[in-house]
């Protein structure tokens, strides 16, 4: 269900109130509508905090890049904060020629993560990413339990993949050494990232 407003003195006053109690994090402005995300869980939050940290031993350890939760990312070089997304993990290798604004980035990462919540709109992103140069956009569904990466291809991101808890199929990122699988388990399956030398790997 969604909840259309069109009295700005409403509007402005949530967004505040949202902002004053530190709700706004996962808020989102698409051209210049302000998109209200779902919070996230624990199981979101945990996954974030697991990719982070793979993202930064692998990449941030060895001087290939940095690695952030929850960036701000626009394709607007002024008044950012008309048009923006905010995916859970991103990736900016050395050489992304995305620059850093302190505020956000102005252009797209190398590799993003959206893990879904009920009722978000991740996929309707995939325009966006496309469009600031996102290399590889990694999805983490969670009712029924699915991963899928898409790769930018002739300025789009086309889906090369899917995988569940049911198969043994690895992901394989062709943009950081990391490979991506879903292992069966209880109560919920487990996200396995392994690293492409083949010694790494961890599961969460």
């Amino acid at each position: 269900m969604e909840l259309v407003l069109t009295e700005r003195s409403t509007i402005r006053r949530i967004i505040r109130r949202r902002r004053r109690l530190g709700l706004d994090h996962k808020d989102e402005v698409w051209n210049r509508k302000y998109i209200v995300m779902p919070d996230p869980d624990n199981v979101h939050q945990r996954l974030v905090g697991f990719l982070v940290t793979v993202c930064q031993i692998v990449i941030d350890w060895t001087n290939l890049g940095r690695s952030f939760p929850g960036s701000n990312i626009s394709d607007r070089e002024e008044k950012w904060t008309h048009n923006y997304r905010v995916p859970d993990v991103t990736v900016f290798l050395n050489g992304n020629p995305a620059q850093d604004r302190d505020t956000h980035w102005f252009g797209g990462p190398d590799l993003a993560v959206e893990i879904v919540s009920d009722n978000d709109k991740s996929r309707k992103k995939l325009n966006f990413y496309a469009g600031v140069g996102t290399r590889e956009l990694l999805i983490v569904d969670r009712d029924p339990w699915q991963i899928e990466l898409f790769r930018l291809q002739a300025g789009e991101l086309i889906s090369v993949g899917t995988a569940t808890a049911a198969e043994d199929k690895l992901l394989i990122s062709e943009v950081i050494p990391l490979r991506f699988r879903l292992i069966a388990g209880t109560p919920r399956p487990q996200l396995e990232v392994l690293h492409s030398d083949g010694i790494q790997r961890w599961v969460c």
